[in-house]
């Protein structure tokens, strides 16, 4: 942080100084709150300003242009004593030099595209978690470019949490902090803040952690106070847990088979095998905490989730969506009882369905209930699914097989819609998450008269 109105901004030791000086492209810092990421941002464009003068040009972005306004007062403090002045017309700073680092807003991807033709040696992202997919973030790195030979990088910050929490977390926590993942031969680093690496804020604020400590509830402390990405706070399968988690074994050939799909073209489209356990069954991990599988539980044993690099669908016709279905199944010697998927694929739209067409490779569906949230005889569709990640007394009715890793990185992450807090929030990676609620609503739970959960099966 700052040393006072006269001196310059110099990172302190630890987090701040690794970022400050760091020459991948990308790098990122995140974790706890009040570790000082804000701070490393600003001074880290203050001394590339300096160091490069006209030719030094920023671009910092938040989802709202209210957000940015805490940003811009830091600034102030950071920027004065180089001589840098807020030009308020511009919405950005302006050195003597020449160099300048602007403010703006980001939502989607109609506000990215503004951008092109823009060329920026640093960008910046605050709370990166907030965005929900990476597609506008992404298009903003096309903007760095330099026609006097600088060096530029993208910087972000963030916390856990959010509509973004699983696509940040699964591109630049689960790789390692300060592990660099080379992509198209660009170095990428993810740098993690603590709150105790920011000493200088303790100075200023003593109670500060005091009160952090107060705001919520233990998972949002944890996540706030540690950084940690597993705490995520507001999460809406708030009963997920390890228990859910299986090894994959072979299962009897006569359980029923069930695939569930969610479609998409331009977004994401999932495909889900799952298998109801015909019988009360042993589970073959000795060192899981359930030993029985309980008749009527359903496993999910395998996954396709048509996602590309950036974040958006694969964009692949129909036809070879169902080719695909098609072709996991013969390798795996599957027989599908009964096939779900999203009512959207039924719809006549001045020729064939959807479905007609995947029905003409002889990939067919029966349109799935698509009850969210209301009533469907005693649990609704999200009730469904979580009555069965949550089981009775302890022990799940839902389980997911360790090798459906999109599963287990999308759906405990999605939080609640802020508006209709019976809902998940669509903004995050619901795609598996709705196919799997399909999936749970062809074989729905009964509550009885006692409040046991009683599992249909096959």
């Amino acid at each position: 942080m700052g040393a006072g109105r006269l001196n310059l901004w110099r990172p302190q030791p630890g987090p701040q100084t690794q970022f400050v000086k760091n020459r991948a492209f990308e790098v990122i810092y995140g974790g706890a709150r009040g570790g000082g990421k804000t701070d490393a941002v600003l001074g880290e464009f203050g001394l590339h300003a300096m160091r490069h003068g006209r030719h030094a040009r920023g671009l910092m972005v938040r989802r709202t242009r209210t957000a940015l306004e805490p940003t811009i007062d830091r600034a102030r403090e950071i920027y004065a004593p180089q001589g840098a002045r807020w030009c308020g017309k511009r919405s950005r700073f302006e050195w003597r030099s020449g160099a300048s680092l602007a403010f703006r807003h980001l939502d989607n991807d109609a506000d990215a595209n503004k951008y092109q033709g823009h060329s920026y040696t640093r960008v910046y992202v605050e709370e990166l978690t907030q965005f929900p997919s990476p597609g506008p973030v992404d298009k903003l790195k096309g903007a760095l470019r330099s026609a006097a030979g600088v060096r530029c990088a993208f910087r972000a910050t963030c916390n856990p949490g959010g509509a973004g929490h699983a696509w940040v977390k699964a591109r630049y926590i689960d790789a390692g902090p300060l592990t660099e993942a080379v992509e198209g031969g660009l170095a990428r680093v993810f740098i993690p803040a603590r709150v105790a690496d920011n000493p200088a804020l303790f100075k200023a604020d003593p109670t500060y952690l005091a009160r952090l400590k107060l705001t919520g509830s233990a998972a949002l402390v944890r996540a706030w106070l540690e950084g940690d990405w597993d705490a995520v706070e507001g999460a809406f399968f708030d009963s997920w847990s390890g228990r859910n988690i299986i090894m994959p074994f072979t299962m009897p050939a006569e359980w029923t088979r069930i695939r569930s799909f969610d479609w998409g073209f331009a977004s994401p489209f999932s495909v889900g095998w799952w298998a109801v356990v015909g019988d009360n069954t042993p589970n073959r991990d000795p060192d899981h905490p359930i030993a029985v599988l309980p008749c009527g539980a359903m496993i999910r044993y395998r996954e396709w989730y048509g996602q590309g690099p950036d974040g958006k669908g694969l964009r692949i016709p129909t036809e070879a969506i169902a080719g695909g279905i098609l072709d996991r199944e013969r390798a795996a010697g599957d027989t599908i009882r009964d096939a779900v998927a999203d009512p959207s694929i039924f719809s006549h739209g001045g020729g064939p369905s959807l479905d007609e067409t995947m029905a003409a490779q002889g990939c067919s569906f029966r349109k799935a209930d698509n009850t969210r949230v209301g009533e469907f005889g005693a649990l609704s569709g999200w009730d469904q699914m979580r009555a069965r990640i949550l089981g009775e007394d302890g022990v799940p009715m839902l389980y997911v097989f360790d090798t459906c890793r999109e599963f287990i990185r999308t759906v405990p992450a999605l939080q609640h819609d802020p508006q209709r807090l019976e809902d998940v929030d669509t903004r995050g990676e619901d795609h598996i998450a709705d196919e799997t609620r399909y999936a749970c609503l062809a074989r729905p739970l009964t509550v009885s008269a006692t409040g046991s959960i009683m599992g249909g099966l096959g």
